[in-house]
């Protein structure tokens, strides 16, 4: 309970949802190890657990465990496949978060990770040769991985990141890459499953970007189903006492972020003044802009 109370609950109480996905992965990761130990005394609870947990290919199975398009996308079984997802997930992540806020990242991981799964089961019980396989079970965080790397790539393709003896790479090339592997890895029968989740969650992450930079987010419903859902169980304060609020002062990254957006919100304005002058704009887009031009 130490360990717990003093190193991983504050973790999970900081608003750091990136750190809190790699947290609770791991987490699961470690619960089932353990489990896996209880075999040397012929205690076979793992197989079990995973069985609850893990995405199954075969529709009958899948309509019993309704959960686990939901709960495949956070457990892993073996050390490199949650090292190599949790690695991704950190790197891409802060880039994503240097565009975009910790709302839509979480959103995002579940999203990509239910589209993988859409397109698994569909695959999986439509073409003849992975039919007869369709008794497979599929875990990993892959392809809620996909849909972040591709979301950051698509919304800057021009990104650079540096990368050991390619040295700066942009991070569209990155995730092309990744999806090439991916359509050569579906024709090979190890993986296969992974293979086509990932390629799922590589659409979700194309859409994002595209949609977003039209100005429209695709995570929005789901930010406002989570919000609902937290704000059922957060205790209801009855007295009219009143309460002084303290604005936090924002970080360096904070205010980087935010002076991006501001930034990138001015310049489509500006764009779209050149494209169809002044008076084409709305009256949030002529606020905006006069907000801004007071600020300098």
């Amino acid at each position: 309970m130490g360990i717990y109370s003093n190193n991983i609950k504050p973790i999970l109480k900081r608003k750091d949802i990136l750190i809190r996905l790699i947290v609770i992965n791991i987490g699961v990761f470690l619960l089932l190890a353990a489990f896996n130990i209880l075999k040397l005394f012929h205690i076979d609870i793992a197989d079990t657990i995973i069985s609850y947990i893990a995405l199954p290919a075969r529709l009958d199975v899948l309509l019993t465990r309704f959960w686990t398009p939901l709960t495949y996308m956070f457990a892993h079984q073996n050390v490199l496949h949650i090292l190599f997802n949790m690695l991704m997930l950190y790197w891409f992540g802060q880039l994503f978060l240097m565009y975009f806020n910790p709302k839509n990242l979480g959103s995002l991981y579940i999203i990509g990770g239910l589209a993988g799964a859409a397109l698994y089961l569909l695959l999986f019980n439509t073409i003849p040769m992975l039919v007869e396989m369709n008794y497979s079970i599929m875990l990993g965080a892959s392809a809620s991985v996909m849909a972040i790397i591709f979301a950051v790539a698509f919304y800057k393709p021009d990104q650079e990141v540096m990368l050991f003896i390619f040295g700066r790479v942009k991070i569209i090339y990155i995730a092309l890459v990744l999806l090439v592997l991916d359509l050569i890895g579906i024709s090979s029968i190890s993986n296969v499953g992974g293979h086509i989740a990932h390629i799922g969650g590589a659409i979700v992450g194309y859409i994002y970007a595209k949609q977003y930079l039209r100005g429209k987010d695709i995570t929005k419903w789901l930010n406002k189903t989570i919000d609902w859902i937290v704000n059922l169980f957060k205790p209801r304060n009855t007295s009219k006492k009143m309460k002084v609020k303290y604005k936090k002062p924002e970080t360096d990254y904070e205010y980087n972020q935010r002076h991006n957006n501001e930034a990138e919100a001015i310049d489509r304005i500006l764009d779209k003044i050149k494209a169809s002058g002044y008076t084409s704009l709305s009256a949030e887009e002529k606020k905006r802009l006069f907000d801004a031009s007071n600020r300098k």
